[in-house]
């Protein structure tokens, strides 16, 4: 089988339907929503879009199903995920081509993701059984306190396009632990994923009508509605800052539970007693992880004054030395941004920074040909007045900024409104824990280039977001905890 005949079986294999009460069924409407191939710009394939009635459709079975599946025993819902978990390993490389297809990661980037993805699966389905309530005394001794934890309820499910696996199981590896019902709104780029994954839970036993997929076109259509509509109990968003907000404001009206893993601006520091090479590691991986479309992507390298010359070559040489390729090629290191506008907006942010006096080390410019490619790109003398200081990049662009004092590179790091994640490099132990204190960041990578983890607690602070998703505290985003006084002990 060839590669071309291989992509269009794994794309073939995929519904294209909306997923609502265990049914693949067309949009209400008939509409469908086109899915592009980055590298190439061409149209993989079409997908129901759905509008305003289907996903009130899939809130009556959510609404519908929760009080049943909230009895589901802990154990059960423990193993559905677990099953999904080997099913997604099982079938790692073609969800990984399917991947690599709608939005362009390399593939062996993209089976990464993949089995990142399981693993939120995996870490979930051993959380399920360990949800814990309490007993105590009250201090009079008169009363017992019973604590029992139960899930929210209905929640609404919103993934980005750059991680379309990974952030689907995040978010509903730890809903079903807890014995929600769900409805996920994938992003309109990148559907393939959200109704591949699925299609694997319901063959791993979930029960009909706990999860709905509904990918739209217009995503207020479906989202505002429902938010407001009163049935809904929590919302779990992973995007840009701007639409956080306006979830936040839908969500006061019925006053939900949220969870928002929203924008950053992480900031990159190199002391001059770091081990250079492996700071240059770190921010390969830093800054190039997903072509830099994270949000966990380092996006300002701070670089004390007495290396920065250095720092600044060893970089350039590895960036420079790239292979940029549709994700499917053989070799292939840099594949294309999401779209053409995505491109648009990273060349602004290199010509406003080299207008105000940055120097293009390497890069610079879109790459050629089909697709929407852009060069492997570092600069050097970044003013800080730059519009690369304060705007989320998402793009393979790396902006070094020298630094002569601790203090300075602090308050440079600091002077942002988001707060997601930092990374430090430095061998002194006293600075690296003060720095790491004074950071103003949810997480922090300390000699690492690379923080995420189903086993750790990922989220931000300041415009960063609210809550947090993996680790133990994971699951508590799905859980209220209920207080029983017991008298007449």
């Amino acid at each position: 089988m060839t590669l071309a005949e291989r992509e269009t079986q794994v794309v073939e294999r995929v519904p294209k339907q909306l997923f609502i009460g265990g049914v693949w069924r067309d949009a209400e409407s008939g509409a469908t929503l086109k899915v592009e191939d980055p590298s190439t710009g061409s149209v993989l394939c079409e997908v129901a879009d759905a509008g305003t009635e289907d996903g009130f459709a899939a809130l009556e079975t959510a609404a519908a199903t929760q009080p049943a599946w909230a009895k589901y025993a802990p154990r059960e819902r423990g193993e559905i995920l677990r099953r999904a978990y080997d099913l997604l390993m099982q079938r790692q490389d073609d969800l990984a081509l399917l991947m690599t297809l709608e939005m362009g990661k390399p593939y062996s980037e993209a089976k990464g993701e993949i089995a990142y993805a399981a693993d939120f699966l995996r870490w979930f389905s051993e959380e399920a059984v360990r949800i814990e309530g309490g007993y105590s005394v009250a201090p009079n001794g008169q009363a017992r306190f019973l604590i029992m934890r139960q899930p929210v309820g209905p929640s609404m499910l919103i993934t980005p396009w750059n991680f379309p696996m990974a952030m689907g199981a995040r978010k509903i590896g730890p809903a079903v632990a807890a014995g929600c019902t769900m409805i996920l709104k994938p992003a309109q780029q990148t559907p393939l994923c959200a109704l591949a994954l699925a299609g694997i839970l319901r063959e791993a036993g979930l029960p009909d009508g706990v999860l709905s997929v509904v990918p739209s076109s217009d995503a207020g259509g479906i989202t505002e509605p429902l938010l407001r509509d009163g049935r809904i109990r929590k919302v779990s968003f992973t995007g840009s800052t701007p639409v956080g907000r306006k979830l936040l404001e839908q969500s006061s009206e019925q006053v939900l539970r949220t969870s928002m893993e929203l924008g950053g601006n992480a900031p990159f520091l190199v002391f001059d007693d770091a081990d250079l090479d492996d700071a240059v590691d770190g921010a390969m991986q830093a800054k190039m992880r997903n072509i830099g479309e994270a949000c966990t992507a380092a996006n300002r390298l701070y670089v004390q004054s007495g290396v920065a010359a250095e720092f600044a070559r060893k970089l350039s040489e590895r960036m420079g030395a790239l292979r940029l390729g549709r994700g499917t090629e053989e070799g292939s290191e840099v594949g294309p941004l999401i779209d053409a506008k995505a491109r648009e907006k990273v060349q602004s942010l290199v010509d406003d920074a080299v207008d105000r006096g940055a120097r293009v080390l390497v890069g610079g410019s879109a790459g050629d040909g089909d697709g929407y490619f852009y060069r492997p790109t570092v600069l050097a003398d970044v003013p800080q007045s730059s519009d690369l200081s304060s705007t989320e990049i998402f793009g393979p662009v790396a902006p070094i900024i020298a630094f002569d004092t601790e203090a300075e590179a602090l308050t440079a790091a600091n002077d942002t409104e988001f707060g997601l994640v930092s990374y430090v490099y430095t061998r002194d132990l006293n600075r690296a824990l003060r720095v790491s204190e004074e950071l103003e960041t949810g997480m922090v990578g300390l000699n690492q280039g690379v923080v995420s983890n189903p086993a750790a607690p990922f989220g931000g602070v300041k415009h960063s977001g609210l809550g947090r998703e993996g680790g133990r505290v994971g699951i508590d985003e799905f859980l209220e905890t209920k207080y029983i006084g017991v008298g007449g002990v």
